[in-house]
């Protein structure tokens, strides 16, 4: 029996910056008992991304360590540039047009780019087609006023 294809959802950022909805959707990801990876293009959005997850709340943080530290594989949550998985993530998060690799082994992939962003469009798109072309379900979620609205 074969394993279920990687479901691939990218999110259209228009209301919003990457800094407030990541946060959000990676407490989505805990609550539901899996852990994630999120692979940034460069080590500096890592580096950002690591002050950010202690900081965006003054009463919470969320569990994580860029793949450098020693303890990585233990991490709910891994911040990395590189295409390993080694705390055995179900949630692979791609921002500013990270390369999602293969997806064997992760059940979800989360896409999110800057839709006020030219760059990361032509990208999103490109993600959109490769990713079909492989026979991952894809959906598209839309950042509406009332909130997120699936589009496809």
């Amino acid at each position: 029996m074969s394993e279920a294809p990687c479901e691939v959802w990218f999110y259209h950022l228009e209301r919003s910056d990457l800094d407030d909805v990541l946060p959000e959707l990676l407490e989505r990801t805990l609550s539901r008992g899996w852990k994630a990876v999120v692979r940034a293009r460069q080590d500096q959005r890592i580096e950002h991304l690591d002050g950010r997850l202690w900081t965006y709340r003054d009463d919470s943080f969320l569990p994580h360590a860029p793949d450098s530290e020693p303890s990585a594989a233990r991490q709910p949550i891994l911040l990395t540039t590189g295409f390993d998985n080694p705390n055995g993530a179900d949630a692979l998060f791609l921002v500013d047009g990270a390369d999602p690799g293969e997806l064997a082994g992760y059940t979800r992939c989360v896409v999110l780019f800057d839709g006020r962003d030219e760059a990361q469009l032509a990208v999103a798109r490109s993600q959109w087609s490769a990713v079909k072309a492989k026979g991952h379900p894809a959906s598209y979620w839309r950042q509406q006023a009332r909130g997120w609205e699936k589009q496809a």
